[in-house]
């Protein structure tokens, strides 16, 4: 899992490409209106989609975008400090930083514990490496 913020670059970018998509389909399938009086245009790179189609997949990629657009406002929201007061937000990173102190002291505790117990298992193996030698030699 992402976090929010990738989460959020990530939408960001989907949504651009669904911009460009929707342009690019858009630019490609419309068909000419001619205006009063003027014949109408053609463009030889044009493959117009039916009425119907077209406004139906109009309608499709302005949801989409507003799906996205719609998942974007919630990650926004989601972000952390999103409607809390600076002095709220430096509280909370004090007591992030005073919390991470704590756990690296208990680290440390652990590290020292566990330098002590392997020194314990060296001094047993050496023993009954010597013991055993001393078996074999007698």
């Amino acid at each position: 899992m992402t976090d929010r913020l990738t989460q959020l670059q990530d939408a960001i970018d989907q949504l651009a490409v669904q911009f460009y998509s929707a342009i690019h389909y858009l630019s490609t399938h419309h068909d000419f209106v001619p205006l009063e009086g003027e014949p109408k245009a053609t463009d030889a790179h044009l493959v117009p989609d039916e009425p119907a189609v077209f406004e139906s997949a109009k309608s499709e990629l302005a949801r989409d975008i507003m799906v996205r657009t719609r998942q974007i406002d919630l990650l926004i929201a989601s972000l952390p400090g999103a409607g809390v007061s600076e002095q709220d937000q430096l509280q909370r990173v004090q007591q992030l930083e005073h919390d991470l102190e704590q756990a690296e002291q208990e680290r440390q505790k652990w590290l020292e514990r566990r330098e002590m117990l392997l020194a314990k298992c060296d001094s047993v193996i050496l023993q009954l490496a010597k013991t055993k030698n001393d078996i074999e030699s007698a």
